[in-house]
């Protein structure tokens, strides 16, 4: 077993991308979930997970439960330590500096020695809500979202979604070494970096020329070691063979005409619906609206939906959808 730190306010659209490195990811407490495995290398590249451990326990949080668990806990290491606790979310009071000191106590106790800056093991104390979990550290997600800003990448357009989020989608779409992940309505490339990134073979249409030209300069300065096609296309009618691609991710206009004239709103996404259920068996979709009614009635299943607050004025709706 194994315990995560989930990033974010939604702990449920965290557990569903983790849910793409990890098996039966459960929800115990606020930014906390318990999995019964892990891939060590797929859950580097989560956008909403800080982080794995192997789990010693799980108990109530106070100082003194960790204490009781740690000392009753079996475990075959040695050499260096450090305790490292959280008080997730500030979620209660304990104070994780005697966390620390205390656990640290038993540990040194059972032989280890302390270091701080470069230990062989590190142990996490975890405390939200009620629940406290304690582990060893085994994985951490690499956070270099802020490396690829919209507004750094050679081609810039106003709108252009977030590296965080677009790694996210692509993940709970699929994406890694082997796979072949497309973006119909790609846009300034975005979501094809994301999924480049962690692995995978990237095929991206847009019906703009300048967006696809955009793309290809987005993809071939940051990404140089990826393969990837972006074509000029219409979403509705792909230039692509039956079960061509292992999963889908798009980003569907908000709220305004589609720029492919002969398409209004509703029937570009209809149409890149139905589209995207004849060629992969995933798709995640993006939109300012609930489009689950017009997914089911083009061959796909609503397997989750969630609404995410972006300002004000924006909820996005994440539609993650399997082929029926």
């Amino acid at each position: 077993m194994y315990c995560l730190e989930l990033a974010g306010e939604d702990d449920a659209f965290a557990a569903c991308e983790a849910a793409s490195a990890a098996d039966a990811v459960d929800v115990v407490a606020p930014g906390l979930a318990t999995v019964r495995g892990i891939d060590p290398e797929r859950l580097r590249t989560l956008a909403y997970t800080h982080r794995a451990s192997e789990l010693v326990g799980r108990t109530d949080a106070s100082v003194e439960h960790a204490r009781t668990l740690l000392d009753a806990a079996g475990f075959d290491r040695r050499g260096s330590v450090a305790v490292r606790a959280r008080n997730v979310h500030g979620a209660t009071d304990v104070s994780t500096q005697e966390a620390e000191r205390t656990l640290g106590g038993v540990l040194v106790d059972r032989g280890f020695t302390v270091d701080l800056d470069d230990p062989d093991h590190e142990l996490r104390v975890l405390f939200s809500d009620d629940t406290c979990l304690v582990g060893w550290l085994a994985a951490e997600s690499i956070r270099d979202f802020g490396d690829r800003k919209p507004t750094d990448r050679p081609f810039f357009q106003p709108g252009s979604m977030a590296p965080l989020d677009a790694r996210a989608f692509v993940n709970i779409a699929g994406a890694g070494e082997g796979k072949t992940i497309l973006d119909p309505m790609c846009g300034t490339g975005g979501v094809l970096l994301e999924a480049a990134l962690v692995g995978a073979r990237v095929v991206g249409a847009d019906a703009q020329w300048k967006m696809v030209r955009g793309s290809r300069t987005n993809l071939a300065e940051l990404t140089p070691e990826a393969t990837w096609d972006v074509m000029r296309g219409d979403a509705t009618s792909l230039a692509l063979r039956d079960d061509a691609v292992d999963g889908v991710v798009f980003d569907a206009p908000y709220g305004r005409q589609s720029k492919i004239a002969r398409h209004d709103l509703e029937d570009l996404v209809a149409g890149a619906l139905s589209e995207t259920a004849r060629v992969a068996p995933r798709a995640v979709v993006v939109a300012d609206r609930s489009w689950a009614d017009v997914a089911e009635a083009n061959g796909w299943q609503v397997e989750q939906l969630f609404e995410r607050r972006v300002h004000r004025s924006l909820t996005r709706y994440v539609h993650v959808l399997t082929r029926a």
